[in-house]
């Protein structure tokens, strides 16, 4: 008997005639997540992917990879027997004898998928049931609340037994790749990366671009966005990450505009930049980690003004969220402990003692007049470097 993983996924069964289509971007994505760790056998059947590892030691971490990719509902590893009830008997017995501990309650719950298998659900449990309960000694049925739950499905080929309990969460959402592209403001910060975290759960491809400016802002910091970008890159596979020299034009706003419009014009220049950049690399829209009134450039008046200088949507997932919120999603996904790291960014450093918090559209755009922003723009553009990140292994 042998050990396989099944993999469950969710809102891909609603799909209806287009479900095949979601379910071949699934394991295309799972295919590329896992194919650098073992040598593996992936198939479908009735909304569950099978995935064969050749070399069972790495089983676990094909597992914890499979965690991360979006799409998938749950993950856990399951013993293959034939499809009889004394193989289904023998084989939860054997598979599951370090669960089944003296002291420990538990009970069967069974699927029969093939319905050409003599004995329906129920009689698979109690036979199931029955004969652990002889096997084992010290364990005792509790159909209620039971400390084990054992798993038997009946398939098309083969059966498989699980504890339900040693069961993997997945990320659930969509497979990326079946929402369409956007891109990300990435700053340096916890809120963008929990924002680009939770737009690529609907399915969305996902490019980055972070502003730099050198001196003011160190190697270090801009070494912080990267491990940001590979941080989310093992949920989305890749990160296209694009740095833009930013120094240029914070220093022209500084030195041209009053110093409590700085944030705000500042804001605009990066929205109108990062819409260039996405037009450029087919996105239909911009990502933000804006949370409505957690500084002064994110009262509702102050983004109608970021807003203004875009045609493209702009995606705000945090925006109804507190930073208790944020940073716990932070730590879920792995990107806390880099984004407290003390390596400031562009929009830290250049930060005005007294912003404005309601500001008026047409003084900001009075303010912004003074400055070339067309030519600023352009060199920015022209001095932009792309990196391409991809998960840590």
């Amino acid at each position: 008997m042998k050990e396989i993983i099944l993999v469950k996924y969710g809102e891909i069964i609603l799909k209806g005639g287009n479900r095949s289509k979601f379910e071949k971007i699934l394991i295309q994505n799972i295919a590329n997540t896992i194919k650098n760790i073992a040598e593996t056998k992936i198939t479908i059947q009735q909304a569950t992917v099978y995935i064969e590892v050749f070399d069972e030691d790495k089983i676990d971490i094909v597992c914890e990879r499979l965690a991360k990719v979006f799409g998938i509902v749950s993950i856990v590893k399951a013993r293959v027997c034939d499809k009889n009830i004394e193989s289904i008997q023998k084989a939860a017995a054997e598979y599951l004898k370090d669960d089944l501990l003296p002291g420990k309650s538990f009970k069967v719950e069974a699927k029969r998928c093939d319905k050409r298998f003599p004995l329906n659900s129920i009689e698979i449990g109690m036979e199931v049931g029955g004969y652990l309960d002889d096997a084992y000694d010290g364990i005792v049925v509790d159909v209620h609340n039971p400390d084990i739950t054992v798993r038997v499905e009946v398939r098309d080929v083969n059966a498989y037994v699980y504890a339900r309990e040693n069961r993997i969460k997945g990320q659930g959402g969509m497979p990326i790749g079946t929402g369409g592209k956007a891109t990300l403001l990435l700053s340096g910060g916890i809120d963008s990366p929990v924002a680009g975290h939770m737009i690529a759960k609907r399915g969305i491809d996902i490019d980055a671009v972070n502003f730099f400016s050198f001196p003011y802002t160190s190697e270090r910091a801009k070494e912080k966005v990267e491990e940001l970008a590979a941080i989310l890159a093992q949920y989305t596979s890749r990160v296209n990450l694009y740095i833009v020299p930013f120094t240029e034009i914070q220093l022209a706003i500084r030195d041209n505009c009053p110093e409590e419009h700085m944030t705000l014009i500042m804001r605009r220049f990066m929205m109108k930049i990062a819409e260039r950049l996405a037009e450029k690399h087919h996105s239909s829209a911009l990502i933000t980690g804006e949370s409505a009134g957690q500084v002064a450039s994110q009262t509702l008046m102050a983004l109608n003004v970021t807003n203004s200088v875009v045609k493209m949507p702009v995606l705000r997932p945090l925006i109804g969220m507190d930073k208790i919120e944020i940073i716990e999603r932070s730590q879920k996904i792995g990107a806390f402990e880099t984004s407290i790291l003390p390596y400031e960014d562009c929009c830290t450093v250049f930060t005005p003692k007294h912003p404005t918090t309601k500001p008026k559209l047409f003084v900001i755009e009075r303010s912004e007049s003074k400055l070339d922003v067309d030519a600023l723009i352009e060199r920015a553009l022209e001095g932009i470097e792309k990196i391409e990140i991809f998960p840590k292994l």
